[in-house]
């Protein structure tokens, strides 16, 4: 045995503790709870001098992944993280992956699948890997996501396939335990050298990966595929036994507890086998023989030694937390019964889908589980635990609030378009006046103090008279309104992932259309409002320009602020140069955010759609007035681009009650300037320069705990490039503006 050192620690922090002690060269990473962990400590690690993994943060999953199939094909020790949806969005390149048959490891914190909208942990993503080609570990405890890191790596090396080392999100992944870890260099003396293999960085000898095959070339692909996970399955259980002599720790590919003589056996995937145990002394003190069994190989799935184990029992009793919906139980059972079968064993399976959405899983569960599955009139699959169905008073709530579209048209605001000029003119849209429009969003939410959320919402609805429809990203803005079964919306309102919002709008407005006409509906006059924000015009970004393209007749409104806010705060692209995030620690080696924000304006204006413009709660007339052009925009010419700097007090780290202020300042500096793009011309709505209130950008920095420490004189370079950059996009704004052509 080698050295260990004791550490508290759960899943995902050991997680990155073995990618860096493994020193991989490259993680293409997006944040998405509960997995996002594993990139924040990694890059903490990063600032702080201790790794010098090179994290880049895509803007989505899908290109996530394809950055690791990159690197690993060029030959890189490639590492990988994500959760949920995060990756079913990955999903198209996972067989790409193993097809070429690129090793490198990816992490999976796993999580429910959307929709509707949950965040918590059970199995329903990693099912959908089972028929992608990757080696699937599945680690019980947070000791074994460390360890099956380890091991995952030498076994994707030796057989040349990726490798998914699974556990239960917000459980193995958040829960923390005393551990045990290897110092660095026994972790570098076992996984040992990179192999090298042919690459697309030998310029000696050009190498095509992944040309087009034949029906015979590709039967012959997948052939060494499926020999591969053979070699697998073979390699993985001496690999586990070396592993032992390493560190004193068994692993199996099925880890049983007092099966030997048990007539009855709870099969469980993952954190609940724990509880099992305990469920299995409390029962076996009454008499009972019952043991328990788990899987921490689902691929290659190990039939032979579950049968194995499992032989003599009476009755298995299978807990799915996911369902394959139609086919009788969830995938994890299903192979169970596969296995069972393929033996010749004569007992009974009995499957329960229980723990969905991250249900807790006590003790007391397990046994009654039991107790149901033992029931001679019980049926062989059902559900665990589903609560009573019966109305509540709560239900209700739901349309309590709705409202009479004839008291949102009061003719408040008036806009009339100059040909000649092309631009639309105002008239009316006050602050005073446009008081009395009653609220499209009611009051009751569940935003921080000084969300600048609901206030930038509520200003851009007093500019928009008339029936509105919106469709929200998943965002900070989505999940305080939403949470079911109450709503904050009194009008129509439809949620869809980060990466397709736009396109979703689109499919509204065309059916609309459609409907028209077809006269199986009469005109209808609708504002529709699609809400992005929290990095969603990152992911987003290639609906949001496919819509633009298509000029489909909608406002796209993203209140930037300036992070992956509904995360934690990990950076996304239109985070300030230097800011520090969840993702871009501050330390010895990083200063920050290491990269400009994008400016999504000036690219929504190169698409060619016919307006474009910036708000700022600071100027509240100005953002209702562009709220009202936007609306005439987007029914009369398509689409309309609304961006609204909005305030974030937990993660810029200020105070609620000054975030107007700081607003202005960040208008004030020109880091956020004011104004429009009508039908390709650009005009300043406002010009601090003009009016001696342009601020230096240290005036906006300084009011927030985010980049107060690019005040500090070792980051005055940082600073000053920041403020040359926001200089020249305001110069070339400026040309913009005063050249039509432009």
């Amino acid at each position: 045995m080698k050295k260990q050192r004791i550490v508290f620690a759960n899943g995902n922090e050991l997680a990155a503790i073995a990618a860096r002690q493994i020193h991989y060269h490259v993680m293409g990473y997006y944040p998405i709870t509960p997995s996002t962990q594993i990139a924040e400590n990694l890059d903490i690690f990063r600032a702080d001098g201790k790794s010098d993994i090179r994290l880049i943060a895509a803007e989505g999953e899908h290109s996530a992944a394809g950055i690791c199939y990159g690197a690993s094909a060029a030959g890189g020790r490639v590492f990988a993280a994500t959760s949920a949806n995060g990756l079913l969005y990955a999903l198209e390149q996972m067989p790409v992956q193993s097809g070429t048959r690129m090793p490198m490891v990816m992490n999976v914190a796993c999580r429910c699948v959307s929709g509707p909208l949950c965040i918590k942990g059970d199995h329903s993503d990693i099912m959908y890997l089972l028929n992608a080609g990757w080696i699937i570990l599945f680690a019980p405890r947070p000791q074994a996501v460390y360890d099956f890191n380890l091991m995952a790596l030498k076994l994707a090396e030796e057989v040349r396939l990726p490798v998914a080392v699974a556990f239960d999100g917000f459980f193995t992944s958040h829960q923390k335990r005393k551990c045990e870890v290897f110092e660095d260099e026994t972790v570098t003396a076992y996984v040992g050298e990179k192999p090298e293999w042919e690459n697309v960085l030998d310029l000696e000898n050009p190498l095509t990966i992944g040309s087009y095959m034949g029906e015979k070339d590709i039967l012959e692909n997948k052939y060494e595929l499926s020999e591969a996970m053979k070699l697998a399955d073979r390699r993985m259980s001496e690999i586990f036994r070396n592993y032992e002599e390493l560190s004193g720790r068994i692993y199996h590919k099925v880890e049983n507890y007092r099966t030997e003589d048990a007539k009855f056996i709870f099969v469980l995937l993952g954190s609940a086998y724990e509880t099992a145990k305990e469920a299995v002394d409390e029962v076996r003190e009454k008499g009972i023989p019952t043991g328990a069994v788990t899987v921490c190989s689902l691929r290659p799935f190990p039939y032979k030694e579950l049968a194995q184990l499992c032989r003599n029992a009476q009755m298995l009793v299978v807990g799915d937390r996911q369902d394959s919906y139609g086919a009788g139980g969830g995938s994890f059972s299903l192979e169970v019964r596969a296995a069972m079968q393929r033996f010749g064993w004569r007992g009974k399976i009995m499957s329960r889908v229980y723990g969905l959405g991250g249900t807790d899983f006590f003790r007391e569960d397990a046994i009654n589980m039991f107790k149901e599955c033992i029931d001679k009139d019980a049926e062989d699959f059902g559900y665990y635990g589903v609560p009573d169905k019966t109305q509540t008073d709560d239900d209700s709530a739901i349309n309590c609030n709705k409202l009479d579209p004839k008291d949102t048209k009061l003719h408040l605001t008036s806009c009339a378009y100059d040909m000649e000029k092309r631009q639309m003119a105002v008239k009316g849209g006050g602050l005073k006046e446009t008081t009395i429009l009653p609220k499209r969003i009611a009051p009751g939410h569940g935003a921080c103090p000084g969300c600048g959320i609901p206030v930038n919402l509520n200003l851009l609805m007093r500019g928009i008279e008339g029936n509105v429809v919106f469709l929200f990203h998943t965002g900070c803005g989505m999940v305080v309104t939403t949470a079911y079964p109450k709503t904050s919306f009194r009008v129509p309102y439809l949620h869809n992932l980060f990466q397709n919002g736009a396109a979703t709008m689109g499919g509204i407005i065309a059916v609309l259309e459609e409907k028209i006409r077809r006269g199986e509906l009469p005109k209808k006059e609708i504002t529709f409002v699609m809400v992005s924000g929290d990095g969603g015009m990152d992911i987003g970004l290639g609906a949001a320009l496919g819509a633009a393209c298509r000029n489909q007749r909608m406002i796209l409104f993203e209140y930037d602020n300036g992070g992956y806010m509904n995360t934690g705060y990990q950076l996304s692209y239109s985070t300030p140069y230097g800011a520090g995030s969840a993702t871009s620690h501050v330390g010895k080696e990083q200063f920050g955010k290491s990269f400009f924000q994008r400016d999504t304006m000036q690219i929504m204006a190169a698409s060619g759609i016919p307006y474009v413009a910036s708000v700022a709660e600071s100027n509240p007339s100005d953002f209702i007035k562009k709220a009202a052009k936007a609306a005439s925009y987007a029914k009369e010419f398509g689409m309309a681009y609304v961006k609204a700097l909005s305030a974030c007090p937990l993660n810029w780290n200020d105070k609620p009650e000054n975030e107007r202020e700081v607003v202005k300042a960040a208008v004030d500096c020109c880091f956020f300037p004011l104004y429009e793009v009508e039908q390709g011309i650009t005009s300043l709505s406002y010009d601090p320069e003009k009016t001696g209130k342009k601020v230096p950008v240290e005036e906006w920095l300084g009011r927030m705990g985010r980049t107060k420490h690019l005040l500090k004189e070792q980051y005055s370079e940082v600073t000053a490039a920041l403020q040359q950059e926001i200089d020249n996009r305001f110069r070339r704004l400026k040309a913009r503006a005063e050249n039509p052509l432009l």
